[in-house]
């Protein structure tokens, strides 16, 4: 069952189509829309009136407030020193990492194929350029690109960024 019962899904959620979606334990609030080819896994949090893109990926311990867009294919991380094995050697599972937590706040806009990094707080209505490898928090209304983190400019601005 690609959408679990135990996701919490306020009615007028568009799930576009849902036998391509993988989405369990997880919170998703009023008219958000998701994508086909996306995960959201168990205690993730989606706010109201959220785009989430095709193919895009957001795990556990990621919060995403209200009105915000995820482009296609961004990929979220909660563990920074994955690994598939314990230094015993045995398989890794739930008890054997920490979990890192992500916030992106309201309004904001993450472009396709960005990655982000676990830990991270991307502020209100900042905007992510496509492509870019985050891995320090940005601050609020800045348009960041690249994996440099490099701030090009400010949203409440109208002229494009040089």
């Amino acid at each position: 069952m690609p959408i679990s019962n135990s996701c919490k899904i306020a009615e007028s959620v568009l799930i576009y189509h849902g036998e391509l979606v993988n989405l369990y334990g997880c919170t998703i609030g009023e008219y958000t829309q998701v994508g086909p080819f996306v995960e959201i896994q168990k205690n993730a949090i989606i706010g109201k009136k959220c785009k989430i893109s095709s193919h895009s990926f957001i795990c556990e311990g990621v919060e995403i407030e209200d009105n915000v867009f995820i482009g296609h294919g961004v990929v979220f991380i909660n563990d920074l020193f994955p690994s598939a094995v314990s230094e015993s050697g045995n398989m890794k599972n739930e008890s054997d990492w920490e979990l890192v937590k992500t916030k992106i706040k309201k309004g904001a806009s993450i472009g396709s194929n960005a990655t982000i990094m676990g830990g991270i707080t991307i502020g209100t209505m900042a905007l992510i350029g496509a492509g870019a490898v985050i891995t320090k928090n940005i601050p609020d209304y800045k348009i960041v690109i690249g994996n440099e983190n490099k701030i090009i400019g400010d949203v409440r601005n109208k002229d494009k960024p040089k």
